[in-house]
């Protein structure tokens, strides 16, 4: 009788699986996914280009867990650009501290992200992604601090910090600025 109940919890797990569970953690909307991106990889290209962890969360729609970003207390001057384009999104002086375990900002480069609806985990929410090549960054929230009102709520793995392109008016050949070669 036991054996029945195990095989039948399996069955039932199986087909729930299959009808769509995991979108309830960590995958996002397809409307992201849908849109043809100026930078595109094949899945084999994105696992080589990045680290396992950047592909869980830029690929994969992953979190990290709070308060394990390297990127949380960095206060250095520059821009926070994409792990898988280079793509700049975040400017230092939009960093802000939320109290979220998560590093935050209150506005993002012009042109440098695009948003989706995320209907993960039973509730609706705001995605955002790079605008470049579609990678998941996070997502933005309306109880940020003036002048915006938001909290771009990020993943530190998703980006890294670029302190020269704030001094080369974004035209490092490694780093890509919204309307610019």
């Amino acid at each position: 009788m036991m054996t029945r109940r195990i095989v039948g919890l399996g069955a039932l797990g199986t087909i729930t699986a299959a009808l769509g569970l995991p979108r309830l953690f960590g995958r996002s909307s397809a409307a992201a996914e849908a849109k043809t991106y100026e930078v595109s990889y094949t899945d084999a290209e994105w696992r080589q280009r990045l680290t396992p962890e950047q592909y869980r969360i830029l690929r994969t729609h992953g979190t990290e867990l709070a308060g394990t970003s390297t990127l949380n207390g960095e206060k250095r001057k520059g821009a926070y650009a994409c792990a898988g384009c280079d793509q700049a999104l975040f400017r230092s002086e939009t960093k802000f501290e939320s109290g979220t375990g998560w590093p935050s900002f209150f506005q993002p480069i012009d042109g440098a992200i695009g948003t989706s609806q995320d209907n993960a985990l039973f509730m609706t929410r705001t995605e955002v992604h790079c605008a470049r090549c579609g990678g998941h960054l996070g997502h933005v929230f309306d109880d940020g601090p003036q002048p915006t009102g938001l909290r771009y709520c990020m993943n530190g793995g998703a980006y890294c910090l670029t302190e020269e392109c704030s001094r080369h008016g974004w035209s490092l050949p490694h780093l890509h600025a919204p309307g610019k070669p």
